[in-house]
């Protein structure tokens, strides 16, 4: 099965990625988290992604484009894969279609401008290998601890509320287009964020027409 899960920043898209893979036993490819940790190790594609990061902008397409085209490639992904935060925008999503990539489902996670904006402040990211929580939606078993690797968790820079406004401006602008796009393709599934993560996990399933 190959998915693709998108939705404003916050959404929980990287949590229900997570979930999908362990589902499904297909890997989560996480085009945010790569770029961050290119940007935690200073590598060249890092630097050049941190500055449109820093501004609330999305890193340009070539770059996001390659980046998946080579991971997809990789032997863990035959029998498929989840993409989060790929593609954003009508670009990579026509990039990813000339690759002869057959995507089942597309995944559209959609929680309100505010709440996502309350959501993001509780957000929390494991330092040394990204797993993603949150204070009250995903809490890990001891506080400040990844469940993973025993790593720190840290608040993303780019969760301050300033900067997801200006982020959540570029999302509506760029890549809620994608929704007409995968709606003409028949792929399109809605999913309404709930204030409890168990229901959004039912909600998703159901929209893949494996839950009840």
């Amino acid at each position: 099965m190959k998915l693709i899960l998108f939705g404003p920043p916050g959404a929980g898209k990287g949590t229900q990625a997570e979930f999908l893979s362990q589902t499904f036993s297909i890997p989560s490819i996480s085009t945010g988290a790569i770029i961050r940790n290119a940007i935690r190790e200073k590598t060249p594609m890092g630097i050049a992604a941190e500055k449109y990061i820093d501004e609330g902008q999305l890193v340009p397409d070539e770059v996001v484009i390659e980046i998946v085209k080579e991971r997809i490639s990789e032997d863990d992904c035959k029998n498929g894969y989840i993409l989060d935060g790929f593609p954003r925008t009508l670009n990579q999503a026509v990039a990813l279609k000339n690759m002869g990539e057959k995507i089942d489902h597309v995944i559209d996670l959609e929680v309100s401008d505010e709440d996502l904006i309350k959501r993001l402040s509780g957000r929390r990211e494991c330092k040394s290998c990204g797993a993603p929580y949150h204070i009250k939606y995903n809490p890990p078993k001891v506080d400040g601890v990844c469940d993973k690797c025993g790593g720190t968790l840290i608040s993303r820079e780019d969760d301050d509320p300033e900067t997801v406004r200006k982020r959540l401006v570029v999302y509506h602008k760029q890549t809620e287009p994608l929704k007409e796009f995968y709606k003409k393709e028949g792929l399109l599934r809605i999913v309404k964020g709930q204030e409890e993560l168990a229901d959004t996990k039912k909600e998703v399933l159901k929209a893949l027409e494996v839950g009840k």
